[in-house]
């Protein structure tokens, strides 16, 4: 191992998990490693007699097969930890200990575990042995890829991380949002091919935009949104912020393009709250949805722009109402009878204290779900067939009629729904008074 070189490494002794860390052979917290190989990959951890009997001490033993490390260093590689361009070549040299007694020919590498072909070593002296790597692809690991010289007998003498990447690109669609206007996200994609395959830094940096001091974002993401940054509080209104992302590492560095926004501009809000789905009386195929304003915004100046999905219970497929406008109402008219319907509503808070901008929409409300009323079958029996063929005629020209009036009519309300609603309870009624002339008739 290399002089200075740190290891660090997570061992299970008796079930319970033990950092320890290598600095120049000499292992800390006294964890005893054992290796059945000679590769870095296979360290376990070996509970001792000293850890049974007295477990607030743990009695530590470095062992590797053959060889006990001391602070006495048995070969070093050179170049230490490089940063390298994607397919660029290395020559890296294994200069051995005098002490060791052993002629460089006898040498070995190997990358990530994979023993390197004797056709890319040379020996320089007896003592230095190097290998040439070609057309080197990006590190398979952020740690950096594991290059490794060893013994004749596969021991380990020394390592080196290889860290083979690119500089950054720069970072592109920047996009921000406030909640409620108390705070800003903002998220944005990696530029050009994206991956570095290196450790790369991203830094969210804003400001105002006429003064003020830069700041950067500290509340960075991690996971699949880790290219986003959090900024909780300290929000400035009515004057326009600057904002801009950094990328850097030892390959490089690229600034994205500066995004010059207001906070009023980008807001958005949490979900329409206490959203409700009532029947419509006996109405087999209409729904009611009724909602409240998202409660973080009661006391601000705007008006709200809602939207609602719903479908069917055993389908995935949303059907979208886009017109409701800034009602808090909505009737939803045309569904199946007899039929559970998961409705969700969301809102876009437009013109936030004047601003002549949309807002950016909420997510979803949580699914509220509600049944329409079965329709009422026929009994079975003899009827006159002219009059069934007038009567499905009649409804099919009338219902065509009426969504004709309330496709052209604004939003959910208006008296077209009005005028529906009277047609549909006359309809209904119409048809049980049929049922029961049919009934008497059968009897």
């Amino acid at each position: 191992m290399a002089a200075g070189k740190v290891c660090k490494c997570v061992c299970v002794c008796g079930g319970r998990g033990v950092r320890v860390a290598v600095r120049g052979g000499i292992l800390s917290h006294g964890v005893q490693l054992r290796s059945s190989s000679s590769s870095f990959s296979s360290w376990s951890c070996e509970r001792t007699a000293a850890e049974r009997s007295m477990i607030p001490i743990v009695l530590v033993i470095l062992l590797v097969p053959r060889v006990l490390f001391s602070t006495t260093h048995v070969a070093v590689i050179s170049p230490q930890d490089p940063f390298l361009l994607i397919g660029s070549s290395l020559t890296a040299t294994c200069t051995l200990s005098p002490e060791l007694g052993v002629h460089a020919s006898t040498l070995y590498w190997t990358l990530n575990g994979a023993r390197v072909s004797s056709s890319a070593y040379s020996v320089v002296s007896p003592s230095v042995l190097s290998v040439t790597l070609h057309g080197l692809s990006g590190s398979q690991q952020r740690s950096g890829d594991n290059l490794v010289c060893h013994g004749a007998d596969g021991r380990v003498l020394a390592g080196s991380c290889l860290y083979v990447g690119m500089p950054p690109e720069k970072p592109v669609n920047l996009t921000c949002w406030s909640r409620n206007t108390k705070d800003l996200s903002c998220r944005w994609s990696l530029g050009g091919q994206g991956e570095t395959h290196v450790p790369t830094k991203y830094t969210l940096k804003y400001k105002l935009r006429w003064h003020g001091k830069e700041k950067e974002c500290d509340n960075y993401s991690t996971g699949n949104e880790r290219y986003s940054c959090y900024i909780p509080r300290n929000i400035a209104l009515f004057t326009p912020y600057e904002i801009w992302v950094e990328a850097t590492n030892q390959l490089g560095s690229a600034t994205s393009d500066i995004t010059t926004l207001d906070i009023l501009d980008v807001v958005t809000t949490d979900p329409p709250a206490n959203v409700q789905v009532n029947r419509v009386g006996e109405l087999e195929d209409q729904l009611t949805v009724r909602w409240a304003i998202p409660p973080e915004l009661k006391d601000i100046l705007f008006q709200a722009k809602y939207q609602i999905r719903y479908r069917l219970e055993d389908s995935a497929d949303w059907k979208l109402v886009d017109d409701v406008g800034n009602l808090t109402s909505c009737r939803l008219a045309g569904l199946q009878p007899g039929t559970v319907y998961f409705v969700q509503v969301r809102c876009n808070p437009v013109g936030i204290f004047g601003s002549r901008k949309a807002g950016i929409w909420s997510d979803w409300s949580h699914p509220t779900a509600a049944s329409t009323p079965s329709s009422e079958q026929l009994q079975s029996g003899s009827c006159d067939p002219k009059s069934g063929e007038q009567n499905s005629t009649l409804r099919r020209e009338l219902k065509q009629f009426f969504g004709w009036v309330r496709k052209h009519a604004y939003g959910c309300g208006g008296m077209s729904m009005k005028l529906y609603d009277q047609w549909r309870v006359w309809l209904q009624k119409s048809q049980k008074t049929r049922k029961q002339i049919l009934q008497e008739d059968n009897s």
